[in-house]
């Protein structure tokens, strides 16, 4: 290789470095945005990596991207420490950053007139040897709101890990040639982090137990034997992406002693917990109802009371009777212990508390607690709540709107032409369809609307603080992307279509209001489906 060439490679290594900066400063903006009320905590995070992007991109003479890495400093220079983000400034930022994102698009993109998309924070890496159905299934993935990549040989794989680590991998077995050169490739990239990447493994033959247990300890979460469409990957890959955001548990405290609340709190949020202290044990009804835990952690000898008679009375309130309840005691008497988780406990802990301990024992009961209640309130095919608790959920974002004289809006949708799709490519196929739109709507949907799933082909949305017409607006987008996407069946490909009719909140019960989105819907369908339709039209 000669000096010319040698510089040209250092040139495009340097190149990489500044485009994964400039998405690190995508990914962290983008993260704050879906994060709102921590906006303050990212403050820091983003300043950092606005100014490193600078640095980079004047060393590595990038000039579009030190100018908008400069703007982009200047802008958030006016964001005082500790203060929230206002709307100019929310503005501000965000025009830099879609200066940002035009300098780091691809050159196949750059002369697209399309709106560019928004990405998850980090990317799913693709590294299959059949190259036509990579880019197909990268072109789903983007569909879905992923941000994918392919590569054709294990030192590219290596190399973009080394600078930017991906979510999830999808890994050929025999990627590179070799026989299992994919899974070797996989052991060299783990030792490289101290936390291991999830690995979708495919392989076209079936696998010997060697193989797949040599996959499984590299990180293999999945080994497809024989190969799977894309529809089931990107189930997968959705299952094991940090997009699948789990939400901090919240835990309520009492203790009567103020010292020791404080400190179960610093612990709690140092963990990254959503935290409430109570020291008076007869305020526990009112911080019940106002707080709704997850967790309840209980002194056991107050004045007044103790843990266990606490325990009865929250035990007799049916919404928090699976709720996991931990009593703390300097009691070490095995005996006493057991009679008290006996009484409506479900742990154990003395004190002095051990923090590691502590966080251990919630994490593992808030799992359990959050896998019980997903079983009674979620639909298994789709994951989205079920029909009773949408309704319930209807009930209660109705009586918010009330106190807060805000608008609600309910909304129906239902796939055109289902039976039709269940006879022609079967159930199986049928059933991937409705997941399909349920990660659809997830992902573009905010996280205070609610989706569930109504019964067979029918969706319900609630909408809080929305007009219908701003209700209308956002499902007639998802309805045009949602019918652009190709639904994989075997070697064929089709598209599907849903209806939705909509309806505003004007003071009627739950039932009401679904009767009047219903009958829109109904009116949807009479106009030829495809459609979204308000009830006052």
């Amino acid at each position: 290789m000669n000096d010319e060439n040698q510089k040209d490679k250092l040139r495009q290594h340097f190149a990489r470095r500044v485009t994964t900066q400039a998405r690190v400063v995508l990914d962290t903006w983008q993260k704050l945005r879906e994060n709102p009320d921590g906006a303050s905590a990212f403050r820091k995070d983003l300043t950092s990596a606005a100014e490193k992007l600078v640095r980079y991109a004047q060393r590595f003479e990038m000039e579009k991207h030190a100018r908008a890495g400069q703007d982009l400093a200047d802008t958030l220079s006016g964001w005082s420490e500790g203060s929230p983000l206002n709307a100019a400034l929310t503005e501000a930022i965000q025009s830099s950053m879609d200066d940002l994102g035009e300098s780091t698009q691809r050159r196949a993109d750059q002369d697209s007139s399309d709106t560019p998309r928004t990405f998850r924070r980090t990317p799913v890496y693709v590294a299959i040897s059949n190259m036509e159905m990579a880019t197909r299934l990268i072109k789903q993935l983007e569909f879905f709101g992923f941000r994918a990549s392919e590569f054709d040989t294990p030192s590219s794989l290596m190399d973009a890990c080394g600078l930017h680590k991906p979510e999830t991998i999808l890994m050929d077995v025999n990627f590179g040639g070799a026989p299992n050169e994919g899974i070797a490739t996989v052991e060299r990239l783990q030792e490289r982090h101290d936390t291991p990447i999830p690995i979708v493994f495919m392989s076209d033959e079936d696998g010997s137990i060697e193989t797949r247990l040599r996959a499984s300890r590299c990180g293999g979460e999945e080994f497809f034997y024989p190969a799977v469409d894309p529809g089931q990957l990107i189930e997968k890959i959705e299952t094991y992406t940090h997009g699948n955001t789990v939400e901090p548990y919240k835990v309520l405290v009492l203790d009567d002693s103020r010292a020791q609340a404080k400190f179960m709190e610093t612990v709690l949020k140092k963990a990254g917990m959503n935290a409430h202290i109570i020291t008076n044990p007869m305020e526990i009804i009112t911080a019940l109802e106002a707080f709704a835990p997850e967790i309840i952690i209980l002194d056991m000898y107050m004045p007044g009371c103790t843990g266990m008679e606490i325990a009865r009375v929250i035990r007799q309130q049916d919404r928090f009777h699976s709720v996991p309840i931990i009593y703390l005691s300097a009691e070490d008497d095995v005996t006493k212990q057991l009679h008290a988780m006996s009484q409506g406990g479900d742990d154990f802990l003395t004190k002095p508390i051990d923090p590691k301990h502590l966080i251990a024992t919630i994490h593992n009961r808030g799992r359990r607690a959050r896998s019980l209640l997903a079983l009674m309130i979620r639909d298994s095919l789709t994951g989205l709540y079920n029909h009773t608790h949408t309704l319930y959920l209807l009930d209660q974002e109705i009586v918010k709107a009330r106190q807060k004289g805000h608008p609600l809006c309910f909304a129906m949708l239902d796939i055109d032409y289902f039976k039709k799709v269940n006879d022609t490519f079967g159930h199986p196929i049928g059933d991937r369809v409705l997941r399909s739109l349920s990660m659809f709507l997830k992902q573009r949907l905010r996280k205070s609307d609610h989706i569930g799933r109504y019964g067979g082909e029918e969706f319900a949305i609630i909408f809080p603080e929305t007009t219908e017409s701003d209700a209308r607006s956002v499902l007639n987008e998802i309805r045009e992307r949602f019918s652009q996407l190709l639904q994989p069946a075997g070697d064929r490909e089709f598209n599907v279509t849903f209806s939705s009719g909509v309806a505003t909140w004007k003071g009627d019960n739950s039932q009401v209001l679904c009767e009047r989105a219903d009958r829109a819907l109904y009116v949807a369908k009479e106009k030829g489906r495809n459609c979204v339709i308000g009830a006052e039209d």
